[in-house]
């Protein structure tokens, strides 16, 4: 697994979403190091990590991520996630490997319409960027390109770097880990059990929700407070999908402070 890292503290281990890559985490990078070691990872088959030819799922890369930290020699670590990583920080923090989690729109907590959306919606977001093919650099260039075509994710696309936006297009359509990940993300939901937020003597777990995600709708946080009664939740107003962008102090301060 490639995975990006810099700053100096405790560890931070950062997992993007799917079809999504390590760069995703750019906007609060600079506020994070500060404060700790961060290791923003590529899952297998997303960004530069080859696919593994494991199942694409949320256990399989928890497995990843777990035995990634073995190698590193770096022990209970804090972890946020991202949608598809969202639901492998919690995993991992389940397990009791994560010493504290943040977990931003976390798969896991929707029913059959709400999976079958989150499919359509990404896997509509690839085709589209693929149709597109040479024409992308252009239509992100102006706003009302990075506004059609961003908007799925971000609440505030134009925030958003051209040059990211086609990076982030780009790695989407390439990613060989995606049609796998994408199916699988459908069956699995959020088991419950394990640590669930209990300070004392589990895992502390924050769970944040932008209010205008439009692709892991915030209404699904009702269930992750029903299943994660003991957990910290979190209303992002106005953000999206990606909140990072969107609000980066806000994302930033969150991790920080459940870290």
């Amino acid at each position: 697994m490639r995975f990006h890292r810099e700053g100096s503290g405790s560890p931070l281990v950062l997992v993007h979403g799917l079809g999504s890559r390590w760069q995703v985490w750019k906007p609060v990078l600079p506020a994070l190091a500060g404060h700790f070691d961060v290791i923003a990872v590529d899952l297998p088959g997303f960004g530069e990590s080859p696919p593994d030819g494991g199942r694409g799922d949320v256990p399989h890369f928890a497995d990843r991520v777990a035995g990634l930290l073995d190698e590193l020699g770096v022990p209970a670590p804090a972890v946020g996630g991202s949608s598809l990583g969202g639901g492998v920080a919690l995993e991992l923090g389940r397990r009791g490997i994560a010493r504290s989690v943040t977990a931003f729109s976390p798969v896991g907590f929707y029913g059959a319409a709400g999976a079958k959306w989150c499919q359509a919606v990404v896997g509509l977001a690839r085709r589209g960027g693929a149709a597109l093919g040479p024409a992308l650099p252009g239509l992100l260039r102006t706003r009302a390109g990075r506004a059609a075509l961003c908007g799925i994710f971000y609440a505030k696309p134009l925030r958003l770097a051209p040059a990211d936006g086609l990076a982030d297009a780009r790695a989407l359509v390439a990613a060989p880990g995606f049609a796998e990940a994408c199916r699988e993300l459908g069956r699995w939901r959020y088991p419950g059990g394990g640590p669930d937020g209990d300070a004392g003597g589990g895992v502390p777990v924050t769970i944040a929700w932008g209010t205008r995600d439009i692709v892991l709708s915030c209404r699904q946080a009702a269930r992750a407070r029903r299943l994660l009664p003991r957990a910290r939740h979190v209303s992002l107003p106005g953000c999206g999908h990606l909140p990072f962008s969107d609000d980066p102090d806000a994302c930033a301060r969150l991790l920080i402070e459940a870290a």
